[in-house]
């Protein structure tokens, strides 16, 4: 995390809030703890504490003690009781602690800013802090596929169907592949994509094998050092997507019929063509 992002986290409004009830929370234990010892001091079960010698200094703890608590010494106590009595037990009329005091007036200008800043003036709304968190969230999903995708191998690649994913995989067959295949993958020297038949089978792990490693006994190249593992794919999903097309000049079949795993049989009465490269 870098110190601006750090910076923006530490200044969110959570985060503040967060802060200040952890301050306000310590000072509360304080304030019960200070309690507590006084009772003990007037029943007698601790001695009153000593007052120190003064030292001179930027800071002085009694009297900024005195300052956030402003609390009454037991021995000035009779000048601020009441004359209520219930039953023996009387009440003292202690001031709220400034701190106490001051965070109150803190909390109702916090509240006032919060309201004119985000319902007044062009703070932004909850739907739009949504909107943004969506879109940053897409961006890692993004960037973790892409990440991902380079990564992909013929035994985990899949197939790709979505637009940018096969306008990208035509890209690199007009570039790459049209000069064996045609242009419309109807085949020239290469086999032809559009129909049922292949050599060395019509999968997407099959498709993909081919273009990574190649067979060289048939004049096909390895791509695995021109093209990356997305890019092997997105050509490998667009070879796929001309199955069932109609080329301008479609090459004669190649291969064996061929049918994807737990699918329907094929129709076994069709005629099988006879191997030449892919």
């Amino acid at each position: 995390m870098t110190a601006i992002e750090f910076t923006r986290w530490a200044f969110e409004p959570v985060h503040i809030f967060a802060l200040l009830t952890v301050v306000l929370s310590l000072l509360t234990a304080y304030s019960v703890l200070q309690t507590i010892n006084l009772l003990k001091v007037k029943l007698g079960l601790k001695e009153a504490p000593r007052p120190k010698a003064k030292h001179a200094s930027w800071f002085n703890w009694n009297t900024e003690n005195k300052a956030l608590w402003a609390s009454v010494p037991v021995e000035q106590e009779r000048d601020i009781m009441l004359d209520h009595d219930y039953d023996g037990i009387k009440e003292l009329d202690n001031k709220l602690p400034p701190w106490w005091v001051w965070g109150f007036y803190f909390t109702i200008a916090w509240g006032i800013g919060y309201l004119v800043y985000f319902q007044v003036m062009s703070g932004p709304r909850q739907m739009d802090e949504f909107k943004s968190d969506l879109a940053e969230k897409a961006a890692i999903k993004e960037a973790f596929l892409a990440a991902n995708a380079m990564t992909v191998d013929e035994n985990s690649v899949t197939l790709l169907t979505d637009e940018t994913a096969l306008g990208a995989g035509k890209k690199i067959f007009a570039d790459n592949c049209a000069s064996c295949h045609a242009a419309d993958g109807g085949g020239l020297v290469g086999p032809n994509f559009t129909d049922e038949y292949w050599i060395h089978g019509g999968g997407i792990a099959d498709v993909f094998s081919v273009i990574k490693y190649g067979v060289l006994e048939k004049g096909m190249i390895s791509w695995q050092e021109t093209l990356n593992p997305l890019q092997m794919q997105q050509v490998a999903s667009y070879v796929l997507s001309l199955k069932g097309t109609t080329p301008a000049a479609p090459k004669e079949p190649q291969g064996t019929l061929w049918t994807a795993p737990n699918a329907a049989p094929a129709d076994t009465t069709a005629a099988v063509a006879t191997p030449t490269a892919e």
